[in-house]
């Protein structure tokens, strides 16, 4: 739990967090949302003790992370933007070693640092280098080094940060068996469909503010209705916007690469009907039509003005730390 936080960088000319307020509830998934510079690195840093808030509390598992760091710390896993593995170690050395950091004796470290491996699907690459890993196998081994010592609370900070389509949908099923094992999540993340796919709930932040909170799909009715979404011939584009701007309501948007004409609709199917009725009187013939529930993509837009992965200038010397 997060009540009040704030922390500056510049003394104080720059707010990474403004009053910020968060609580996960045991064995849920919250989800961080917001882009690069909007707080989620620092909301991190301060839960896992690595970082003092300028004000405000926080507690995990009901422990205060300034008064008691150490305590927090065996309670808690963390898995940062950047697999924090050594290279030249293989993927067993290396969790062998976590294993020895966190006090477990050695050949209980073994046992652990095996039945990871496995976990993880990494025994057949155990015995290599981690330079000749992938992305996806450092970051699956980095996240398994967070469990070694069977975390109540994990921390997850863009933990498909650099990784293929493929390998985030692996680490998506990685994440998803922890969540059905017990453990509560708190996952930062730029992505809308990765906040999509693992949260219960999601907190959209935003220069240092949470600015809504809710479900995915209660987020989603914050936008209101659906979109109507047309593509025709060039030729076709001018009369095509007049018509669903008519039926819409109000102005239609046009993606001029592809083509596509939207608008938002609160008759839903009856306005499909009415926009195919139109186009058809005037004799065009669309290449495409749909009706679409809005998209974490258009809540974030609509709630911040901006995209997701927009990048917001950070401190000197803090690049990175969001």
């Amino acid at each position: 739990m997060a009540e009040h936080l704030v922390k500056t960088y510049r003394k104080g000319e720059v707010r990474a967090l403004d009053d910020l307020s968060l609580d996960v509830a045991e064995g849920t998934v919250l989800s961080v949302l917001g882009p690069n510079g909007a707080g989620k690195t620092t909301v991190v840093r301060i839960l896992t003790t690595l970082l003092a808030p300028d004000s405000g509390s926080a507690s995990v598992g009901g422990i205060d992370v300034v008064k008691h760091p150490d305590k927090v710390r065996e309670i808690i896993g963390l898995s940062g933007q950047y697999a924090a593995v050594d290279e030249t170690l293989t993927g067993w050395d290396n969790l062998v070693m976590f294993g020895r950091l966190y006090h477990l004796g050695k050949k209980a470290a073994v046992v652990r640092a095996d039945e990871l491996l496995e976990r993880f699907s990494l025994t057949d690459s155990a015995r290599r280098p981690i330079k000749t890993y992938s992305g996806g196998m450092r970051r699956r081994l980095d996240l398994a080094a967070s469990l070694i010592v069977q975390p109540k609370v994990l921390f997850l900070d863009e933990p498909t940060t650099g990784l293929d389509p493929r390998g985030r949908q692996e680490m998506w099923g990685v994440i998803e068996e922890l969540v059905k094992g017990g453990v509560t999540l708190l996952l930062t993340t730029q992505y809308l469909d990765e906040a999509d796919q693992l949260a219960d709930e999601i907190a959209v932040i935003d220069h240092g503010k949470v600015i809504a909170r809710g479900t995915s799909d209660a987020l989603k009715r914050q936008v209101g209705g659906e979109r109507l979404e047309v593509v025709v011939d060039q030729d076709h584009i001018t009369a095509t916007m007049e018509i669903v701007a008519k039926v819409s309501g109000q102005q239609a948007s046009l993606d001029a690469g592809l083509r596509q004409i939207s608008a938002p609709v609160t008759t839903g199917a009856g306005a499909l009907i009415e926009v195919l009725r139109n186009l058809d009187s005037a004799g065009i013939h669309p290449l495409d039509v749909a009706l679409k529930r809005p998209s974490l993509d258009d809540v974030f837009m609509a709630l911040t003005g901006h995209v997701a992965e927009e990048e917001v200038a950070a401190p000197a010397g803090k690049r990175g730390k969001k």
